[in-house]
């Protein structure tokens, strides 16, 4: 069944898909969220995804999930990972871990944009176990605190 948005996939990818749907669950059968989420590259090993769910931070429909919920196609996955928030539709259901190309395909993202890497960046903030600054190190501390607090004039 080739539809008309298939046609214009280069065909390495297209052979990548059509191994993942080889790959995926059969008729009746279930995948875990879990196991879903790690295999569309949401999270880097299954164990965090599992992890992720225990902890709250992954929810099917509104509703918190255990690792082994079983996901559906048009299910909305909200998954709280790194510092963002991740909102997917499932679009494929898929098994086993895929390349990134594949991946995309399996979902609708509509995640928010990452923020800016400059609002990311902790400013000033010292590694564990350096000890008390030294009053060298704390009028640094000062001077890139007040430099990013206010806009400079000249």
């Amino acid at each position: 069944m080739a539809t008309p948005n298939d046609q214009s996939v280069d065909p390495k990818t297209a052979a990548a898909v059509a191994a993942a749907e080889a790959a995926g669950p059969a008729a009746g059968e279930n995948v875990r969220i879990d196991s879903w989420i790690w295999a569309v590259r949401l999270v880097k090993t299954r164990s965090l995804g599992a992890t992720a769910c225990r902890g709250g931070h992954v929810r099917v429909n509104g509703e918190r999930v255990k690792p082994a919920h079983s996901v559906r196609v048009g299910d909305e996955v909200r998954l709280r990972h790194e510092g963002r928030e991740r909102i997917v539709v499932v679009k494929r259901l898929i098994r086993k871990r895929v390349g990134a190309p594949v991946a995309a395909q399996c979902y609708v993202d509509n995640s928010p944009p990452p923020p800016p890497r400059e609002a990311v960046a902790p400013i000033g903030i010292r590694d564990r176990g350096t000890g008390r600054p030294t009053k060298r190190d704390r009028r640094e501390l000062e001077r890139l605190r007040d430099l990013s607090a206010r806009p400079r004039e000249r």
